[in-house]
Protein backbone atom coordinates (compact mmCIF):
# COMPACT_ATOMS: atom_id res chain seq x y z
CA UNK A 1 0.00 0.00 0.00
CA UNK A 2 3.36 2.49 0.96
CA UNK A 3 4.48 1.48 -2.26
CA UNK A 4 1.53 2.14 -4.49
CA UNK A 5 1.23 5.83 -2.28
CA UNK A 6 4.47 6.40 -3.16
CA UNK A 7 3.85 5.91 -6.72
CA UNK A 8 1.27 8.20 -6.81
CA UNK A 9 2.70 10.57 -5.06
CA UNK A 10 5.83 10.51 -7.53
CA UNK A 11 3.70 10.27 -10.78
CA UNK A 12 1.86 13.74 -8.75
CA UNK A 13 5.01 15.81 -8.15
CA UNK A 14 6.27 14.83 -12.00
CA UNK A 15 2.69 16.15 -13.08
CA UNK A 16 3.64 19.03 -11.24
CA UNK A 17 6.40 19.79 -12.31
CA UNK A 18 6.09 19.26 -15.87
CA UNK A 19 2.88 21.63 -15.74
CA UNK A 20 5.56 24.28 -14.05
CA UNK A 21 7.54 23.76 -17.26
CA UNK A 22 5.09 24.53 -19.94
CA UNK A 23 4.12 27.81 -17.62
CA UNK A 24 5.53 31.03 -19.43
CA UNK A 25 6.99 32.69 -16.42
CA UNK A 26 9.81 35.28 -15.07
CA UNK A 27 12.43 34.15 -13.19
CA UNK A 28 13.61 36.23 -10.22
CA UNK A 29 16.33 35.80 -7.68
CA UNK A 30 15.57 33.69 -4.29
CA UNK A 31 16.89 36.62 -2.33
CA UNK A 32 14.30 39.30 -4.10
CA UNK A 33 11.64 37.10 -2.83
CA UNK A 34 12.55 36.24 0.76
CA UNK A 35 14.09 37.18 3.75
CA UNK A 36 15.91 35.02 6.23
CA UNK A 37 14.36 35.00 9.72
CA UNK A 38 15.96 36.66 12.39
CA UNK A 39 18.32 39.07 10.08
CA UNK A 40 16.53 42.11 10.06
CA UNK A 41 17.22 45.72 11.25
CA UNK A 42 16.49 46.53 14.51
CA UNK A 43 14.72 50.06 15.39
CA UNK A 44 16.21 52.03 18.22
CA UNK A 45 15.00 55.69 19.71
CA UNK A 46 16.04 58.31 22.02
CA UNK A 47 15.69 61.75 23.33
CA UNK A 48 18.32 64.79 23.40
CA UNK A 49 18.68 68.77 23.18
CA UNK A 50 19.26 70.45 19.43
CA UNK A 51 21.25 73.77 20.27
CA UNK A 52 22.12 76.43 18.13
CA UNK A 53 19.16 77.54 16.60
CA UNK A 54 18.99 81.02 15.17
CA UNK A 55 15.65 81.85 17.67
CA UNK A 56 13.64 79.30 16.48
CA UNK A 57 13.70 76.80 19.30
CA UNK A 58 11.25 75.75 21.89
CA UNK A 59 9.42 78.42 23.81
CA UNK A 60 10.10 77.03 27.21
CA UNK A 61 7.23 78.58 29.16
CA UNK A 62 5.19 75.93 26.93
CA UNK A 63 7.75 72.96 26.96
CA UNK A 64 8.99 72.69 30.55
CA UNK A 65 10.52 69.64 29.62
CA UNK A 66 13.44 71.25 27.95
CA UNK A 67 14.46 73.58 30.86
CA UNK A 68 14.57 70.32 33.00
CA UNK A 69 16.51 68.59 30.26
CA UNK A 70 19.05 71.65 29.77
CA UNK A 71 19.11 72.15 33.61
CA UNK A 72 20.42 68.08 33.77
CA UNK A 73 22.82 68.74 30.82
CA UNK A 74 24.62 71.36 33.15
CA UNK A 75 24.26 69.92 36.29
CA UNK A 76 26.29 66.61 34.33
CA UNK A 77 28.82 69.01 33.96
CA UNK A 78 29.07 70.77 37.47
CA UNK A 79 27.00 73.60 36.78
CA UNK A 80 24.00 74.25 39.00
CA UNK A 81 20.93 76.38 37.79
CA UNK A 82 19.11 78.09 40.55
CA UNK A 83 15.51 75.92 40.98
CA UNK A 84 14.07 79.57 41.00
CA UNK A 85 15.40 80.54 37.91
CA UNK A 86 13.72 79.63 34.67
CA UNK A 87 15.91 80.56 31.71
CA UNK A 88 14.47 81.87 28.17
CA UNK A 89 16.20 79.22 25.82
CA UNK A 90 14.82 79.85 22.40
CA UNK A 91 18.01 78.23 20.78
CA UNK A 92 17.40 75.12 22.05
CA UNK A 93 14.39 72.20 21.52
CA UNK A 94 14.02 68.93 22.32
CA UNK A 95 14.17 66.14 19.72
CA UNK A 96 13.43 62.72 19.64
CA UNK A 97 15.89 60.49 17.38
CA UNK A 98 15.01 57.60 15.55
CA UNK A 99 17.41 54.99 13.68
CA UNK A 100 17.69 52.02 12.05
CA UNK A 101 20.29 49.03 13.17
CA UNK A 102 21.68 47.05 10.20
CA UNK A 103 21.32 43.07 11.01
CA UNK A 104 25.45 42.87 11.30
CA UNK A 105 26.23 46.09 12.27
CA UNK A 106 28.92 46.04 14.67
CA UNK A 107 30.66 48.93 17.10
CA UNK A 108 32.66 51.70 15.83
CA UNK A 109 30.35 51.75 12.43
CA UNK A 110 27.82 54.70 12.12
CA UNK A 111 24.53 54.84 10.78
CA UNK A 112 22.13 57.56 10.39
CA UNK A 113 19.78 59.15 12.70
CA UNK A 114 16.61 61.33 12.28
CA UNK A 115 15.75 64.00 14.11
CA UNK A 116 12.28 65.36 14.87
CA UNK A 117 10.97 68.19 16.79
CA UNK A 118 8.77 67.43 19.99
CA UNK A 119 8.01 70.77 21.59
CA UNK A 120 6.94 73.97 19.61
CA UNK A 121 10.38 74.46 18.02
CA UNK A 122 9.78 76.79 14.68
CA UNK A 123 12.74 75.21 13.04
CA UNK A 124 15.89 72.99 13.84
CA UNK A 125 17.63 74.60 10.60
CA UNK A 126 21.50 75.77 11.96
CA UNK A 127 21.38 73.33 15.15
CA UNK A 128 23.90 70.80 16.08
CA UNK A 129 22.54 67.49 18.32
CA UNK A 130 24.66 67.19 21.50
CA UNK A 131 25.37 63.38 22.50
CA UNK A 132 22.37 61.36 22.79
CA UNK A 133 21.96 57.66 23.64
CA UNK A 134 19.64 55.64 21.33
CA UNK A 135 18.09 52.50 23.07
CA UNK A 136 16.24 49.42 21.80
CA UNK A 137 13.10 47.79 23.03
CA UNK A 138 15.06 46.37 25.59
CA UNK A 139 15.99 50.07 27.11
CA UNK A 140 20.01 48.91 26.41
CA UNK A 141 21.67 51.61 24.88
CA UNK A 142 22.94 50.40 21.14
CA UNK A 143 24.62 53.31 19.63
CA UNK A 144 24.92 57.25 20.49
CA UNK A 145 24.22 60.03 18.18
CA UNK A 146 25.60 63.79 17.91
CA UNK A 147 26.51 66.20 15.10
CA UNK A 148 25.02 68.85 13.18
CA UNK A 149 21.62 68.63 11.83
CA UNK A 150 21.01 68.21 7.63
CA UNK A 151 17.09 70.55 7.20
CA UNK A 152 15.74 70.58 4.27
CA UNK A 153 12.89 72.73 5.22
CA UNK A 154 12.57 76.34 5.87
CA UNK A 155 10.19 79.09 6.63
CA UNK A 156 9.86 82.78 6.90
CA UNK A 157 7.32 85.61 8.45
CA UNK A 158 6.82 88.99 8.36
CA UNK A 159 5.73 91.52 10.59
CA UNK A 160 2.04 91.44 10.13
CA UNK A 161 1.89 87.81 11.08
CA UNK A 162 1.93 86.14 7.84
CA UNK A 163 4.30 83.50 6.51
CA UNK A 164 5.43 80.42 4.37
CA UNK A 165 6.73 77.29 5.02
CA UNK A 166 8.59 75.07 3.08
CA UNK A 167 8.76 71.24 3.58
CA UNK A 168 9.13 70.79 7.00
CA UNK A 169 11.75 72.61 8.97
CA UNK A 170 11.05 70.84 12.09
CA UNK A 171 12.74 67.40 10.97
CA UNK A 172 16.53 67.05 10.05
CA UNK A 173 18.72 64.54 9.58
CA UNK A 174 22.72 63.54 10.57
CA UNK A 175 23.87 61.37 7.94
CA UNK A 176 26.16 59.17 10.06
CA UNK A 177 25.28 60.77 13.02
CA UNK A 178 25.57 58.01 15.50
CA UNK A 179 28.12 55.65 16.40
CA UNK A 180 27.20 51.60 16.62
CA UNK A 181 28.01 50.63 20.46
CA UNK A 182 26.64 47.46 21.16
CA UNK A 183 25.42 44.45 18.46
CA UNK A 184 22.62 42.55 18.08
CA UNK A 185 22.75 38.82 18.26
CA UNK A 186 21.20 36.96 15.91
CA UNK A 187 21.01 33.22 14.40
CA UNK A 188 22.52 33.53 11.23
CA UNK A 189 26.36 32.01 12.58
CA UNK A 190 24.90 29.80 15.26
CA UNK A 191 21.44 28.13 14.17
CA UNK A 192 21.55 24.84 13.10
CA UNK A 193 18.70 25.30 9.97
CA UNK A 194 17.91 28.98 8.44
CA UNK A 195 14.67 30.09 7.78
CA UNK A 196 13.45 31.96 4.35
CA UNK A 197 10.13 33.52 4.60
CA UNK A 198 8.46 34.89 1.19
CA UNK A 199 7.56 38.57 1.09
CA UNK A 200 4.11 37.03 -0.28
CA UNK A 201 3.50 33.40 0.79
CA UNK A 202 2.26 31.47 -2.11
CA UNK A 203 2.76 27.28 -2.13
CA UNK A 204 3.45 27.20 -5.97
CA UNK A 205 6.40 29.88 -5.14
CA UNK A 206 7.73 27.66 -2.08
CA UNK A 207 7.48 24.39 -3.44
CA UNK A 208 9.39 25.63 -6.55
CA UNK A 209 11.78 27.25 -4.76
CA UNK A 210 12.32 23.91 -2.56
CA UNK A 211 13.39 22.13 -5.58
CA UNK A 212 15.68 24.46 -7.12
CA UNK A 213 17.67 24.76 -3.89
CA UNK A 214 17.72 20.91 -3.56
CA UNK A 215 18.78 20.69 -7.35
CA UNK A 216 21.87 22.50 -6.74
CA UNK A 217 22.72 21.59 -3.30
CA UNK A 218 21.37 18.41 -3.15
CA UNK A 219 18.64 16.29 -1.71
CA UNK A 220 17.19 17.35 1.55
CA UNK A 221 18.64 20.54 1.78
CA UNK A 222 15.64 22.48 1.91
CA UNK A 223 12.19 21.50 3.46
CA UNK A 224 9.12 23.74 2.81
CA UNK A 225 7.46 24.53 5.89
CA UNK A 226 3.98 25.63 4.84
CA UNK A 227 3.40 28.54 1.71
CA UNK A 228 5.31 30.99 3.73
CA UNK A 229 8.56 29.36 4.95
CA UNK A 230 11.60 27.39 3.29
CA UNK A 231 13.78 25.69 5.94
CA UNK A 232 17.19 25.11 4.83
CA UNK A 233 20.22 23.52 6.30
CA UNK A 234 23.06 25.38 5.94
CA UNK A 235 27.33 24.19 6.51
CA UNK A 236 28.25 24.67 10.06
CA UNK A 237 31.27 26.33 9.27
CA UNK A 238 30.42 30.09 8.94
CA UNK A 239 32.65 31.01 5.73
CA UNK A 240 31.44 28.09 4.33
CA UNK A 241 27.90 29.20 5.33
CA UNK A 242 28.59 32.83 4.34
CA UNK A 243 29.17 31.15 -0.02
CA UNK A 244 26.48 28.29 0.54
CA UNK A 245 24.04 31.40 0.91
CA UNK A 246 25.23 33.76 -1.42
CA UNK A 247 25.29 31.08 -3.73
CA UNK A 248 21.32 30.03 -3.22
CA UNK A 249 19.79 33.95 -2.81
CA UNK A 250 21.12 34.43 -6.68
CA UNK A 251 19.36 31.44 -7.44
CA UNK A 252 16.42 32.19 -10.03
CA UNK A 253 13.23 30.89 -8.64
CA UNK A 254 9.88 30.99 -11.36
CA UNK A 255 7.22 32.66 -8.55
CA UNK A 256 3.64 31.66 -8.83
CA UNK A 257 1.21 33.72 -10.55
CA UNK A 258 -0.97 35.67 -7.92
CA UNK A 259 -4.38 35.23 -7.55
CA UNK A 260 -7.05 36.60 -9.36
CA UNK A 261 -7.85 39.62 -8.00
CA UNK A 262 -9.15 43.27 -8.72
CA UNK A 263 -8.01 45.65 -6.41
CA UNK A 264 -9.92 49.57 -6.38
CA UNK A 265 -9.09 52.49 -4.43
CA UNK A 266 -12.08 54.04 -3.97
CA UNK A 267 -10.34 57.77 -2.82
CA UNK A 268 -8.27 57.90 -5.62
CA UNK A 269 -10.34 56.25 -8.56
CA UNK A 270 -7.54 53.94 -9.49
CA UNK A 271 -8.33 50.55 -10.91
CA UNK A 272 -5.67 47.18 -11.24
CA UNK A 273 -6.83 44.46 -12.79
CA UNK A 274 -4.81 41.30 -12.48
CA UNK A 275 -3.81 38.98 -15.42
CA UNK A 276 -5.87 35.59 -14.35
CA UNK A 277 -9.21 37.52 -13.81
CA UNK A 278 -12.03 36.24 -15.90
CA UNK A 279 -15.61 36.70 -17.06
CA UNK A 280 -18.25 33.93 -17.53
CA UNK A 281 -20.78 34.96 -20.16
CA UNK A 282 -22.57 38.02 -19.64
CA UNK A 283 -23.93 41.26 -20.96
CA UNK A 284 -23.84 44.25 -19.27
CA UNK A 285 -25.66 47.74 -20.04
CA UNK A 286 -24.49 50.92 -17.70
CA UNK A 287 -26.08 54.50 -18.76
CA UNK A 288 -26.16 57.44 -16.65
CA UNK A 289 -29.05 59.35 -15.67
CA UNK A 290 -28.40 63.41 -15.60
CA UNK A 291 -30.89 65.88 -13.39
CA UNK A 292 -29.95 69.42 -14.09
CA UNK A 293 -32.29 71.79 -12.22
CA UNK A 294 -31.74 75.71 -12.53
CA UNK A 295 -33.42 78.21 -10.76
CA UNK A 296 -34.59 81.33 -12.90
CA UNK A 297 -36.38 84.02 -10.77
CA UNK A 298 -38.84 86.60 -12.54
CA UNK A 299 -40.16 89.65 -11.59
CA UNK A 300 -44.02 90.36 -11.25
CA UNK A 301 -45.63 93.45 -12.31
CA UNK A 302 -49.12 94.63 -11.04
CA UNK A 303 -51.42 96.14 -14.33
CA UNK A 304 -52.07 100.07 -14.14
CA UNK A 305 -54.53 100.88 -10.75
CA UNK A 306 -54.40 97.59 -9.93
CA UNK A 307 -52.98 98.45 -6.42
CA UNK A 308 -50.95 95.45 -6.56
CA UNK A 309 -46.99 95.40 -5.67
CA UNK A 310 -43.98 94.14 -7.86
CA UNK A 311 -43.02 90.61 -6.45
CA UNK A 312 -39.94 88.20 -7.45
CA UNK A 313 -41.87 85.26 -8.59
CA UNK A 314 -39.98 82.00 -8.41
CA UNK A 315 -39.17 79.85 -11.47
CA UNK A 316 -37.53 76.40 -11.76
CA UNK A 317 -36.26 74.54 -14.40
CA UNK A 318 -35.63 70.90 -14.46
CA UNK A 319 -33.73 68.83 -17.31
CA UNK A 320 -33.11 65.06 -17.22
CA UNK A 321 -31.15 63.86 -19.54
CA UNK A 322 -29.68 59.98 -20.62
CA UNK A 323 -26.94 58.74 -22.09
CA UNK A 324 -27.41 56.26 -24.84
CA UNK A 325 -24.52 53.86 -23.75
CA UNK A 326 -24.36 50.63 -25.80
CA UNK A 327 -24.40 47.12 -24.16
CA UNK A 328 -21.52 44.72 -24.51
CA UNK A 329 -21.35 41.55 -24.49
CA UNK A 330 -18.35 39.57 -22.12
CA UNK A 331 -18.01 35.78 -23.91
CA UNK A 332 -16.85 32.64 -21.87
CA UNK A 333 -12.85 32.98 -20.77
CA UNK A 334 -12.82 37.02 -20.99
CA UNK A 335 -9.80 38.11 -20.52
CA UNK A 336 -7.62 41.14 -19.25
CA UNK A 337 -6.96 42.81 -22.14
CA UNK A 338 -10.89 41.70 -23.81
CA UNK A 339 -12.47 44.12 -20.56
CA UNK A 340 -9.89 46.86 -20.83
CA UNK A 341 -10.49 47.04 -24.85
CA UNK A 342 -14.83 46.34 -24.24
CA UNK A 343 -14.56 49.34 -21.35
CA UNK A 344 -12.75 51.73 -23.11
CA UNK A 345 -15.07 51.66 -26.42
CA UNK A 346 -17.82 52.22 -24.12
CA UNK A 347 -16.21 54.88 -22.67
CA UNK A 348 -16.73 54.77 -19.13
CA UNK A 349 -14.98 56.89 -16.49
CA UNK A 350 -13.29 54.87 -13.03
CA UNK A 351 -16.39 55.32 -10.76
CA UNK A 352 -18.88 53.53 -13.40
CA UNK A 353 -15.86 50.83 -14.17
CA UNK A 354 -16.21 50.10 -10.59
CA UNK A 355 -19.95 49.89 -10.56
CA UNK A 356 -19.52 47.53 -13.37
CA UNK A 357 -17.18 45.50 -11.81
CA UNK A 358 -19.37 45.00 -8.30
CA UNK A 359 -22.38 43.85 -10.51
CA UNK A 360 -20.74 40.97 -12.29
CA UNK A 361 -19.14 39.57 -9.09
CA UNK A 362 -22.37 40.40 -7.41
CA UNK A 363 -23.85 38.41 -10.37
CA UNK A 364 -21.65 35.55 -10.26
CA UNK A 365 -19.60 36.06 -13.56
CA UNK A 366 -16.59 37.80 -12.30
CA UNK A 367 -13.77 34.86 -11.44
CA UNK A 368 -11.68 37.28 -8.87
CA UNK A 369 -11.71 38.79 -5.66
CA UNK A 370 -12.78 42.32 -5.50
CA UNK A 371 -10.83 44.18 -2.79
CA UNK A 372 -11.51 47.85 -2.19
CA UNK A 373 -8.29 49.86 -0.76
Amino acid sequence: MNKIHNQWSNGLRVCLLALMLLQTAWAERIKDLTEISGVRPNQLVGYGLVVGLNGTGDTTNQTPFTVQSFKNMLAGFGIAVPTTMNPQLKNVAAVALHADLPAFAKPGQAIDVTVSSLGNAKSLRGGTLLMAPLKGADSLVYAVAQGNLVVSGFGAAGADGSKIIVNVPTVGTIAGGAIVERSVNNPFATAPTLTFNLHRYDFTTAMRMTDVINKTFGAHTATTLDGDSIQVMPPTNVTDRVVFISTLENLEVSPGRAPARVIINSRTGTIVIGQDVRVSPAAVSHGNLTVSISENPEVSQPGPLSGGQTAVVPKSGIQITQDNNRMFLFKAGTTLDDIVRAVNRVGVAPGDLMAILEALKAAGALQAEIQVI
